[in-house]
């Protein structure tokens, strides 16, 4: 669905009414795996699949939205929005709103017709579009001035967060909605937590692409598994003594592991070395060092495999075909559990790592897996 598609979608439910349409990236991350919530570094990448939110401002306090993928219309009071409620996708919606209301910006009730084309449980952050594309919406629709400038934008990412965290229930870090509301076109986006920071870091892929592949297997972040991984961090870094694991060097390791017990040792060791690793690509990247690069991919995905246990079969044999298949580096992306895989892939081999990725799901009887090669996109913004 286009622009023109959309508008005319949102048009035919409210009788004619559209102020207009915005939309926001989906994101790929290169390398810094759960190391938001520690504090920590990452360096994602907007991509070019955009959800784009149709809208237009109500006089009342209702947020109607509607969903070509999810079908019927969803009315919520933007009033009774908190913690824990809207369910489902409707809170991803109004708890921006919500969120925006907490922090003292005069949002009121919307028309939203949504449209996405970043897919949905694949670990490209679908949930952050959504959230990111009507929070731009809302700021231009209210008046509130927060696209205009970089500052603007974290404060629109952070009411984000906020709406994933304690409307959706989701105990995500803010990773992704910092790219999809602050990437730069042919730039990475790195992201120092602990700081507040984001740079902007050139990609100088040249002649190479990142390879998505979206592996299929089933991807839920709000099952348990992510908030485990999450006081697991929390309990070491306690015995560490320190306010958050990014606190700590590899040189602390040796010191440190021992005094912990197996899991926790474990989840240290891959934050500790991840954030090594995020310096190691920004650095490999400003030298045009892509073999580096590719190789640091490679230890960032034994790391989230072995330390960190939130690959499955799936995301380990895509990484193994795209390597012997003439990647440079590959690695599982998002928050693990399913999802999916980047591959950093001379342009001319782009094609035949895809094909031998595919070959080998096949040959253990999986759903085939989808891949798209892209470079880095441009943040949210208006459309139209």
């Amino acid at each position: 669905m286009d622009v023109d598609e959309i508008r005319e979608t949102l048009r035919a439910r409210t009788g004619g009414t559209c102020e207009g349409v915005w939309s926001a990236p989906g994101r790929v991350n290169l390398i810094g795996e759960h190391t938001d919530y520690n504090q920590g570094l990452s360096l994602p990448m907007a991509l070019p699949h955009r959800t784009r939110a149709a809208a237009a401002r109500r006089d009342d306090d209702l947020v109607v939205m509607s969903s070509r993928g999810f079908g019927r219309v969803l009315t919520v009071d933007l009033g009774k929005v908190g913690p824990g409620r809207p369910k489902g996708w409707a809170a991803y919606v109004a708890g921006v709103l919500w969120a925006l209301r907490e922090e003292g910006h005069p949002v009121g009730g919307m028309e939203l017709a949504v449209e996405s084309r970043v897919p949905v449980g694949a670990g490209l952050s679908s949930s952050a579009a959504l959230e990111c594309a009507v929070a731009a919406a809302a700021s231009d629709l209210f008046g509130l001035g927060l696209l205009e400038t970089d500052e603007g934008r974290a404060a629109l990412a952070a009411a984000c967060v906020r709406a994933e965290n304690e409307v959706a229930g989701a105990a995500t870090g803010g990773m992704d909605q910092a790219v999809s509301l602050r990437a730069r076109a042919d730039h990475l986006l790195l992201l120092d937590f602990a700081r507040g920071t984001a740079e902007q870091v050139p990609a100088h892929l040249d002649g190479h692409v990142v390879l998505v592949t979206d592996t299929r297997a089933p991807h839920a972040l709000v099952d348990g598994q992510y908030a485990a991984r999450r006081r697991d961090c929390e309990r070491a870094a306690e015995a560490a003594g320190v306010g958050n694991l990014a606190e700590l060097e590899v040189d602390d390791l040796p010191r440190l592991l021992p005094r912990l017990d197996e899991v926790a040792a474990a989840r240290a060791r891959h934050v500790v070395t991840e954030n090594a690793r995020v310096h190691g690509v920004v650095d490999a990247l400003a030298r045009g060092d892509l073999t580096t690069v590719g190789r640091l991919l490679v230890e960032g995905h034994e790391s989230l495999r072995d330390d960190f246990e939130v690959t499955v079969p799936q995301l380990d044999v895509a990484v193994e075909a795209a390597v012997e298949a003439g990647a440079l580096g590959a690695r599982m992306t998002g928050g693990g559990f399913g999802g999916s895989t980047v591959a950093l892939v001379p342009d001319h081999l782009a094609a035949s790592v895809e094909r031998r990725v595919r070959q080998a799901f096949a040959a253990k009887g999986w759903e085939s897996p989808v891949s798209y090669a892209v470079r880095p996109s441009g943040p949210a913004a208006r459309e139209a």
